[in-house]
């Protein structure tokens, strides 16, 4: 695998799930990681966990002075990756426009805020993290469904204009991520459950996400893509 020595790699999201476990790839291939979220505890023990020199930093992509902020020390990154937290689930007419405004303006207008705010060595990439349900629609995914094609519609729009730097989205599937510990005793069965009727016969994991990450940090003839990792959902 080619290693990312010299290189400086931001992961928004980057204390747990998918960002953390493309924190920890960029590390151990040789990058100068840097994970950013809202909760510093958390920041500070992702980074002890990650090593090789990963530092955390607070960043709220929630509102503009923030993320502005955080990217005015003029730092230049060679790749930045835009994860982002869970999006509600249920029935439109039971979230409220509030909460899904709320939702939109965290992983939307946060993708958009830290696309034009950072700022980028030659050859490098922007990469965000959507979802399957942009796709494949369901019931009580709605909200879920309307920004994660909002992200990949800009993802190609971004794409276009900020060339060459090189702009993709990956949208995973079902993920053991934390976003699951929720269900309690339940946890476990359902993601048996959901395993058992994909085509992989497993469940995905953060690091088969982070893959998909550092293969568009690697490949030079890879922008404007989305790719749905979702062992074999959309074919079921």
């Amino acid at each position: 695998m080619a290693g990312f020595e010299g290189q400086r790699v931001l992961v928004v999201g980057g204390s747990s799930g998918i960002g953390r476990a493309t924190a920890e790839l960029a590390a151990s291939r040789g990058a100068a990681v840097t994970i950013a979220s809202r909760d510093q505890a958390k920041l500070d023990a992702a980074a002890k966990a990650i090593g090789h020199g990963a530092v955390g930093r607070v960043l709220d992509v929630t509102g503009d002075e923030a993320v502005e902020g955080f990217f005015a020390d003029g730092a230049i990154w060679n790749h930045v990756v835009v994860t982002a937290a869970a999006l509600p689930a249920g029935p439109v007419r039971e979230i409220s426009v509030t909460v899904a405004q709320a939702s939109m303006n965290a992983k939307f207008w946060g993708a958009y805020r830290v696309a034009r705010a950072a700022t980028f060595a030659e050859g490098g990439t922007l990469t965000f993290v959507g979802g399957l349900f942009s796709q494949r629609p369901a019931p009580g995914r709605v909200v879920q469904s309307a920004i994660n094609a909002a992200l990949e519609g800009l993802t190609r729009g971004l794409a276009v204009e900020f060339a060459p730097l090189r702009v993709n989205t990956v949208a995973p599937g079902v993920i053991d991520t934390p976003v699951w510990d929720g269900l309690g005793a339940a946890r476990d069965k359902t993601l048996e459950s959901i395993a058992a009727r994909l085509p992989v016969r497993r469940i995905g994991r953060p690091e088969d996400v982070a893959l998909q990450i550092a293969f568009f940090m690697e490949t030079p003839f890879a922008t404007g893509m989305v790719t749905y990792l979702d062992g074999g959902a959309a074919i079921t």
